[in-house]
This record gives structure tokens, sequence and C-alpha cells, in this order.
């Protein structure tokens, strides 16, 4: 049965403060520096050209690694949701999983230039992207506690908008004061100190801007459960789900489409610094600029697509997305242009937010209510359960041919795979209570 609450029940207000939601969105601008500056475009980077023995080792490396985490993530995200539908309040799962992230990031300073810090650099960076993979279940589980239904659309673009900016401006603070000589900051560059130094400031980023969230929004009430029968409930109702999920088949069908797109963009991300470093030769601050475009046109594609999103529906944005992210991410492949590169590139940036962000508003409006966190958690299943495909094709392709253009094609199929199962998949119910 779905669950009632009271009218004193602060997340079914009629105030709602945007207060509230504003202080929800802005966690994705603080998580977003994870993402661009560790996994994408700077750390993943470094790792492969300085730490690693040489560059096509460190990419077969940094794939690996990512998709072991991927793998991790995927199989204990739906037993966490679950278990944190049983207990009812999201906050404290956030807190833990954003601390490891932070503390996992922050570490990453001490990572020299030098093969003997290969595996601490992998094991540091695969507990980051566990903590933030993990957080961002509670967190996107909260958003349809926070906003109407007609509004669920465009918050959820909104939040994926200002990740982007926050990715932005901190890759802009990253690439003047730290790593393009002489920076505002003076850090040697001795030792790749200037660009080690992006870690902790990454660190920093995200523990000042996570703040409001834990201090403004509201969150779910407690059930008052212990953990252990938490726990224990929570497993239990996980196989019922797996074994009923035939009965969510609009889900199911979401799921399995998500599961390929996803893959798609997870690879893209990891290797989307590498790649642009080995296949154009471009520089580190070169790298970075690049993603500073990227964000700009993904914030830009997030908060515009957002407004499509609540008119339209999340289904067709999700499909014109996937088609905006297909046909230039195969012209990258072929063409060996800078120029070019930096073309279709861009473009790909319009489609990354809206997809993600009207994924995030189909499961939404699409999830029972009483299991909410939990289709969440098998979103990020759906997300992470052939992750490891991905990152594994493009280190193995590039390691039998030598090319990172062949290694990068995986990720075209997964965009095509991905769009052709959204084809099934029906429009989200935006009635639903």
């Amino acid at each position: 049965m779905p669950e009632t609450r009271s009218p004193s029940d602060p997340l079914r207000s009629s105030a709602r403060p945007v207060r509230s939601l504003f202080s929800w969105a802005l966690y994705d601008w603080a998580n977003s520096g994870f993402a661009a500056l560790v996994q994408t475009f700077v750390f993943a980077a470094y790792f492969a050209r300085a730490v690693a023995e040489d560059e096509t080792l460190g990419t077969a490396w940094w794939g690996n690694m990512m998709g072991v985490a991927g793998l991790v993530i995927g199989l204990g995200g739906p037993l966490l949701g679950a278990v944190a539908d049983r207990t009812g309040r999201r906050k404290p799962w956030l807190a833990a999983f954003t601390g490891l992230c932070i503390a996992a990031t922050g570490l990453l300073w001490f990572v020299r230039p030098d093969p003997a810090w290969t595996w601490p650099a992998l094991l540091l960076a695969g507990a980051g992207t566990l903590g933030s993979e993990y957080a961002m279940i509670f967190y996107n589980a909260m958003l349809p506690d926070l906003a109407d239904k007609t509004r669920i659309g465009r918050w959820s673009g909104w939040g994926w908008g200002l990740g982007y900016a926050g990715g932005l401006v901190l890759l802009l603070v990253a690439l003047y004061g730290l790593v393009q000589p002489p920076g505002w900051f003076g850090v040697p560059r001795t030792d790749a100190l200037n660009v080690r130094a992006v870690m902790p400031l990454t660190a920093l980023w995200y523990l000042v801007f996570c703040l409001p969230l834990f201090l403004f929004t509201p969150d779910a009430q407690s059930a008052r459960i212990p953990l252990a029968r938490a726990v224990a409930e929570g497993a239990a109702q996980l196989r019922r789900s797996l074994r009923n999920l035939r009965g969510h088949r609009p889900i199911a069908l979401f799921l399995l489409a998500r599961m390929f797109y996803n893959d798609g963009l997870t690879t893209m991300f990891a290797f989307g610094g590498i790649y642009a470093a080995a296949a154009f030769g471009m520089t580190p601050s070169e790298v970075i600029v690049f993603g500073i475009g990227l964000n700009v046109t993904a914030g830009l594609g997030a908060a515009s697509f957002a407004w499509l999103d609540d008119r339209l529906g999340p289904r067709p944005t999700i499909i014109l997305s996937l088609i905006g992210l297909t046909v230039p991410g195969a012209a990258i492949l072929l063409v060996k242009s800078k120029t070019l590169f930096w073309i279709f590139g861009l473009a790909i940036g319009i489609f990354v937010g809206p997809v993600q962000a009207s994924s995030r508003s189909w499961l939404a409006h699409a999830a029972p209510p009483e299991v909410r966190t939990e289709m969440f958690g098998l979103m990020a299943l759906s997300g992470k359960l052939t992750s490891f495909l991905g990152p594994f094709l493009v280190g193995w392709l590039t390691l039998a041919t030598g090319s990172q253009r062949l290694g990068m094609s995986a990720v075209v199929v997964l965009f095509v795979l991905g769009l052709v199962g959204m084809l099934f998949v029906p429009a989200a119910n935006r009635n639903q209570e």
C-alpha cells in the first residue's frame, strides 16, 4: 500500500520551502567535482600519464578499477536502498558515503608520479567512486518527497545543471589556480604538486557545499527499526521485488535500457580525459579547458531540457538525448582534427545532463513510494550490473589493438543499445501519488 503522511509532515507541507529544494539541488554542485576532476579530467589523466608505467597500461588499469567498483556498487546498491526504505531516514546513509568520498579524494594528494603508487591510487579512486555513487542513491530518492509531481522534472534538471556549473567553477579554479603555470596559489610543479593539490581542493569543495542539504533539507521520518532488523527486512523485500519485477514491467524495461546507456556514460566519463590526451595530444591544461567547455554545454542542456521533461515527459527527453549522444559520439571516433573533436565533444555535452536528469525524474514518477529508495538502488544496479563491461572492453580493446579509438567504440554501441531499449519503455505515470 502507498505510504500515507499526516498534514504536518514537513515533506508534504504546503509550504515546502524553496530553500529545502535548492539545498537539495546544491548537493549536485558539491558532488560533481569528484566526477569532473577525479574520474575524468585531472586525476584519471594524471594516473595514466604520470603514475602508471605507460599510458596504455594506465588506461587498462583504470578501466579495470572502474569496472570492479561498478560491480560492487551494482551488487550493494539495491540492498542498501531496501534497508533505507525500512529505516525511513536517508540522511545518515548519505552522510556516511559522502564522508567516504571526501576522505578518499583528499588522500589522493599523496599519490606521487611514480609506478609504486599505482595500487594506492587505484584503491583510493575506487573507494571514492563507491562513496560518490552510493551517496547518489539516497540523494536521488529524496526528490519525490520534496518536489511537487508537476515539478520533479525541472528540479531534477536544475540539480544536474547546478552540478555541471559546480564542475565548471571548480575546473576553472583548478586550471588557473593550480595546473596552469604560474597559478594563482603559487604551488610548485615539482613532483606534480600542482596537479596533486587539485585533490584536497576537490574534497574541500565537496565538504563545504554538501552542508546546506544536511542543514536545511528535511529527511523522511525514522521508522525506529533496529539496524539488524532493517537489514533482514530489506533483504527479504529486495528478494520479493526481484522475483516480482514482472509486476513492475515498465520499471523493469526502463532499468534494462538504462543498464546499457548509463554504462556508456560511465565509460565515457572514465576515459574522456585519457582519450583526449592520447588520441589528440591534448596537454593537461587543454584537457581541463575542454572539461570546462563540456561542463558549460552540459549545464545548459540539463537546465533547458528540464522544462521539456515537465512538458513532454521524461521518456521523450531520454530518447532525444540518446540520439544526441550517439551521433557526435560516433563522429569523435572518426575525426582526427582537434577542432572537430572540440565541436563534436561539446555537442555531446548538451545531451549528457538531460539523459541523466530525466532518468531520475522517470523513476521518481514511476516508483511506488513504499519502495522508492529500493527502486533507486535497483537503478544503481541497472547502471552498474554491466558497468564493468564498458571499462573492461575499452581496456582490453586498447591493449589488444593499441588503438584507443577502437577501444572507445564500445561507448557508442552501449548508447545505441540503450536507445533501442527505451523505445519499449512506456511513458511514466506523472499523476501517480
